[in-house]
């Protein structure tokens, strides 16, 4: 392969141009100044570049990974997936970026590298490592009370505990899915009217409400008795991260946990299509997917996508928005490798990454003893699955649109990985996380 590893300075600024001006074309320039509002990228001079913005499909295009190609758009057809993108990260380099469909069909935009998309649970990675964090700087513990009095949570409207054990509840447990919080009554992240009506809200309800009504009920198991998925225990950990920084979640998050890494176009998601960001893709749901009561109980029936779920809400849970090359790179910063400084210790990530049969891991979906760690996440409009592999190859592949098969769609994709990283006999050996060093 005769293709050169590194970009010169002047390539990359006309590549750079060339994405703004596709970007302002695509979705009107009018429009892309007034996401500037909302994306820190453009209002602020004195962050760098992002790294999805230097990327473009053209830098992954060679004959060893045609079939790969083939293979994914076989299977979008097969799934009818609007959009997908896929990064693959080597040893800690990023060799392959590149975006499949349409970005945003009605405005006739191709994906892209530099698109970036709601990566729904995933966003509990980010939020596990800015936990970690705050342990490192000793601001609390595993092993801190989150509720009750001396909690990290005492506050005023945090008062009404109907069942004592709440005051139990550690960081760990909430971390670790332990927290005692069960479905039973519907997940109180996607049930915003019944919530409304039940506290007698004139608004919908802020993260702050959803914990107070939470915490009024009692648990399903004793703290670290039991494990169940929950949403809810990521938005605690959320506001703890507030409550300890004296920060907004996520100014925490940019300030200390993605710009170290090198991060700078990751965001918490807006609820509706007019408010997404400039370089966000339109999601779309299965063509059978019936409309939802909007989440704020205007009565109005909507997309789950698009105002039937609030997204907002879901904070460190599931709001994040990413593109999969700046995902890997915080993977990569996070994976206890020596090619990239990692932003949390060696004791952190070892406890991140223990789990058993009967414990989860922190943060991760899945880990195991032979250094596979594996992430996944699912939202009605998008799905997403990141793989750390023990070979050394790590890659995240993220769709703009859903599968009826719902949060169990991700295996599907892991399959359709493996069968089409099979169809590639030499993978280009290059590093596009250093276009980062030749802005």
């Amino acid at each position: 392969m005769k293709r050169s590893k590194k970009l010169s300075r002047g390539k990359i600024l006309v590549l750079s141009l060339f994405l703004i001006i596709s970007v302002s074309l695509a979705f009107g320039f009018r429009d892309v100044l007034k996401g500037a509002a909302a994306n820190p990228i453009a209002k602020d001079e004195d962050l760098p570049m992002a790294l999805n913005l230097l990327l473009s499909n053209e830098l992954s295009d060679f004959p060893e990974t045609k079939k790969l190609d083939g293979q994914i758009e076989r299977f979008m057809r097969e799934w009818r997936i609007k959009g997908a993108s896929l990064a693959i990260m080597k040893d800690e380099k990023l060799i392959y970026t590149k975006g499949y469909g349409w970005a945003d069909e009605e405005m006739n935009v191709k994906v892209e590298p530099m698109h970036i998309f709601r990566i729904a649970s995933v966003s509990k990675l980010i939020t596990a490592v800015g936990i970690m964090k705050l342990i490192e700087d000793d601001s609390i513990s595993l092993k801190s009370k989150v509720f009750g009095e001396g909690g990290i949570l005492d506050l005023p409207r945090f008062q009404n505990i109907s069942d004592k054990r709440i005051k139990s509840i550690t960081i760990e447990d909430l971390l670790r899915h332990r927290g005692g919080f069960t479905l039973g009554a519907g997940d109180p992240m996607f049930i915003t009217t019944t919530i409304s009506k039940r506290m007698s809200l004139d608004s919908v309800p802020s993260p702050d409400d959803v914990i107070e009504y939470a915490i009024s009920r009692r648990l399903g198991f004793a703290p670290g008795n039991g494990t169940r998925y929950s949403n809810l225990g990521y938005v605690i950990l959320s506001r703890v991260i507030e409550q300890v920084s004296g920060k907004p979640y996520e100014d925490y998050i940019k300030e200390r946990i993605l710009n170290p890494a090198g991060i700078y176009d990751m965001h918490l998601a807006h609820n509706l299509y007019s408010q997404k960001f400039p370089n966000e893709v339109r999601y779309y749901e299965p063509e059978n997917e019936v409309p939802v009561e909007a989440f704020d109980g205007s009565g109005a029936m909507l997309p789950r996508c698009y105002g039937g779920n609030n997204i907002e809400g879901l904070m460190g849970a599931g709001a994040w928005v990413a593109s999969p090359s700046e995902l890997l790179l915080f993977v990569a910063s996070i994976d206890g490798r020596p090619g990239i400084p990692d932003i949390i210790n060696e004791k952190s990530i070892d406890i991140m990454t223990t789990s058993t049969s009967q414990i989860l891991p922190i943060g991760w979906a899945k880990v195991n003893k032979n250094g596979d760690w594996s992430r996944t996440g699912t939202l009605s409009g998008s799905s997403a699955l990141l793989k750390y592999q023990r070979d050394g190859i790590s890659w995240v592949f993220i769709t703009n649109t859903s599968s009826w098969k719902g949060s169990t769609f991700p295996r599907q994709i892991d399959a359709m990985f493996r069968k089409s990283a099979s169809k590639v006999s030499q993978w280009p050996k290059r590093d596009l996380f250093e276009l980062k060093t030749q802005q």
